[in-house]
């Protein structure tokens, strides 16, 4: 699996698909055969607009769409997205409302570098910068870094947190979303340790992999059967020519998508259908449901293969993590370090991706916080989506979340903090 002819071979099988839903689609719409009804052209033209639509957005990064913002003065404010600090494997991007007071809450939002863009908590965002100072990770597509940039594994990515925690002061509250609840855990560990005046006040980790095997999952289960060896073979690929990152070894976008369409097959499969039949009778829209959903779900990134094999071995197979055994940079991190960082988890009843029980494992291993400065919330009937950018996520942890975060704002930094009452959230 590991040549450039294989990466070719699938972006050409993309390609393909996408220029014959492009042919049908013309072809169907012709203008002369409007002269001549013929329910299968309709049917031809609507199959094709759905097959291009769908190829064309697996190479197409979402944009965040958001444009302008409400405020209290009942006027539109212009939102502009400004990298703050730019990497080779990713920026830290500020949503900034144009013309508005700066809000007293600064948030780091951590994204999952996970086989989707940043874009993923496009709603996450919506939902906090009505009151907040947003702050994202945007990781970029490894397919379009150039091999000169070196590696990036979760040693690295590690390390590109605390840079970007740096950069904000102590002053921000960091919410990790999750794959990088254990790596964001870490940093704030290694800060409490290298560097404490760097640390944020808060730190809200929800549905994240702290301990895999508290509460097994399919994700768990399949980390544990297949070894690196399997792994390396059958998920690795080399980037072909046509990408800037030529050479580059990564877990491709395309294969991560086809595993993730293949967990609900029969559910996508009828969402498609559906959706041919609603372009055929005229019945779709540019941004329905559909579309919306579908554009930003097809849209995959390249994974850097080291960011990925480490994290099946380390985070997963030997639960560094879990064990309070991470390294980072030939340097042992202790968890236990983390002695003024008020720390939240976040877990949904229902989540069969990050099951409860992982993420709360977080808690026991900050032996060197009170626990008047730890809470945990598990939301009921909630999903792994859910949780953060649902319903679930808008009604009910959202505002624990700020209150989290407002409990937690004007406190020192040092041990001798005043204790808050968090019962109310355990």
């Amino acid at each position: 699996m590991r040549y450039m002819a294989t990466y070719d071979l699938m972006e050409s099988i993309r390609n393909t698909n996408a220029w014959m839903g492009a042919t049908a689609r013309t072809m169907a719409s012709y203008p002369l055969f409007s002269a001549f009804p013929n329910p299968a052209l309709e049917w031809m033209a609507a199959w094709g607009a759905v097959t291009e639509r769908t190829f064309e957005r697996m190479v197409v990064k979402p944009d965040w769409g958001i444009r302008t913002f409400t405020c209290e003065d009942g006027k539109d404010h212009l939102v502009d997205v400004a990298t703050v600090v730019e990497k080779p494997f990713g920026n830290l991007i500020h949503f900034n409302v144009s013309g508005r007071e700066e809000q007293p809450r600064k948030i780091l939002l951590v994204a999952p570098m996970s086989g989707h863009y940043a874009t993923l908590l496009r709603s996450t965002v919506k939902s906090l910068i009505v009151n907040c100072e947003v702050y994202v990770t945007d990781w970029h597509n490894a397919r379009d870094i150039p091999v000169s940039a070196g590696k990036f594994d979760i040693e690295d990515y590690t390390l590109y947190l605390m840079d970007f925690m740096r950069h904000m002061g102590p002053d921000t509250h960091v919410i990790a979303v999750c794959q990088p609840a254990p790596l964001t855990l870490a940093a704030t560990a290694y800060l409490a340790e290298l560097d404490p005046e760097a640390q944020p006040r808060t730190l809200t980790l929800i549905g994240g992999p702290i301990d895999p095997d508290a509460t097994p999952t399919d994700v768990t289960d399949f980390g544990a059967r297949v070894t690196m060896g399997q792994l390396e073979e059958t998920m690795i690929q080399r980037v072909g020519f046509k990408c800037k990152g030529v050479g580059r070894m990564v877990y491709p976008g395309l294969l991560q998508l086809a595993s993730f369409m293949s967990m609900n097959a029969d559910r996508h499969s009828a969402a498609f259908r559906d959706q041919i039949v609603r372009v055929a009778r005229g019945e779709a829209s540019d941004h329905d449901a559909h579309n919306r959903f579908y554009d930003e779900y097809l849209a995959v990134m390249d994974m850097p293969a080291e960011f990925y094999l480490s994290t099946v071995e380390r985070i997963f197979k030997k639960g560094e993590i879990a064990k309070n055994e991470f390294v980072v940079d030939g340097h042992k991190v202790d968890i236990g370090k983390i002695t003024s960082v008020a720390v939240k988890t976040v877990e949904g009843a229902k989540d069969d991706i990050s099951a409860p029980g992982q993420c709360v494992a977080a808690l026991d291993l900050c032996t060197g916080l009170p626990d008047e400065k730890k809470a945990s919330h598990l939301e009921p009937g909630a999903g792994h989506y859910g949780i953060f950018a649902g319903k679930s996520w808008r009604n009910n942890i959202r505002p624990l979340v700020l209150e989290f975060i407002d409990a937690n704002s004007g406190q020192s930094k040092g041990p001798a903090a005043v204790p808050v009452n968090l019962a109310d959230h355990r």
